[in-house]
């Protein structure tokens, strides 16, 4: 048996300072217990120890726990393009993990419902998602980063026959699962301005979104699509990211533009919205994102120039109030 006194210190160390003191009263042990942050799993757990710990104190005989949480709403942003093609789920990826390097609790959603990247981008492909009070459990990706993909639910290579209802009830339960402290939900935005997108922004209302655009003429007419489908919702524009910037010649150095120079800086000062960064073409962006180890995670050149664009998104979220 334990005392009342044994018991709160105890209780103090269990839930790391989540619980206040107990008390007694006609058999009845009452306490608080702040949730805030914790996965079902987690919660019932700790009940369950507390409850356990509590029926050994003398002349207890009920526990009961109030459970609260006071946290942070999660937010979406939204990583967007108006066509495929464009490096839109490379930039998503490494933006989750340099935002995570830098102290947000952040999320990771593939919202491309037909062709579903992120679980090879975040290393995640052997991972199955469970069901927990009728909502999915994220998977977890690199630096144990919360994620889910249709690629952690469905056979690898198989083709998803779905008309868009069904494909926008797939999207809602991956973005409506069970999240966690997740502050910030980064969402890979499926190519493209169609059903899908609409029906998610007009639902799920995004914080804001990241529109990705190479420098070339024609992926910039289909940015400014993407800008146009999110400016009819009222999500605001975070800013534009120009992708495949640049190639350095990994010989001579020298650094040439297949795809042309500046054209997102150049749509985005036409837009007023802010322009958050260049990245590179680069062969070693490639290889590290094919073998599920995103190059924000380590050091260099290009860990830099994502971390540069998550530094602004952090500054945003901070002014933003979120």
């Amino acid at each position: 048996m334990t005392d009342l006194a044994d018991f709160a210190a105890r209780l103090s160390a269990l839930t790391d300072g989540r619980a206040s003191a107990p008390r007694v009263k006609d058999g009845a042990m009452t306490l608080v217990l702040d949730v805030a942050g914790l996965g079902s799993a987690q919660r019932e757990g700790l009940a369950a120890a507390i409850r356990e710990g509590g029926l050994t104190v003398p002349g207890v005989s009920e526990v009961r726990i109030v459970e609260t949480a006071e946290r942070k709403p999660l937010r979406i942003l939204a990583v967007a393009s108006g066509k495929g093609g464009v490096g839109k789920s490379t930039l998503s990826a490494n933006l989750a993990v340099a935002l995570h390097r830098l102290g947000v609790k952040v999320g990771l959603v593939d919202a491309d419902i037909y062709g579903p990247s992120q679980a090879k981008l975040m290393g995640s492909e052997d991972k199955k998602p469970v069901a927990q009070d009728k909502k999915l459990v994220p998977v977890t990706g690199v630096a144990d980063i919360p994620m889910l993909s249709m690629a952690h639910l469905v056979e690898p290579g198989k083709a998803l026959a779905w008309r868009g209802p069904m494909a926008g009830n797939a999207l809602g339960q991956l973005i409506d699962a069970d999240w966690g402290d997740t502050e910030l939900l980064v969402v890979d935005m499926p190519p493209g301005t169609g059903d899908i997108q609409l029906s998610m922004v007009q639902k799920h209302k995004p914080a804001g979104a990241v529109i990705v655009s190479t420098p070339q003429d024609l992926a910039l007419i289909d940015a400014t699509r993407a800008v146009s489908l999110f400016d009819q919702a009222g999500v605001p524009i975070v800013g534009v990211v120009e992708n495949m910037a640049g190639y350095a010649c990994p010989h001579c150095g020298e650094v040439s533009d297949p795809f042309g120079q500046g054209g997102a800086e150049h749509v985005a000062g036409d837009m007023s919205a802010p322009f958050l960064g260049r990245i590179p073409l680069a062969i070693d962006i490639r290889r590290r994102s094919d073998a599920g180890d995103p190059p924000a995670a380590g050091e260099g050149a290009h860990a830099d120039a994502f971390m540069a664009i998550a530094r602004k998104l952090k500054d945003w979220l901070k002014s933003a109030d979120l």
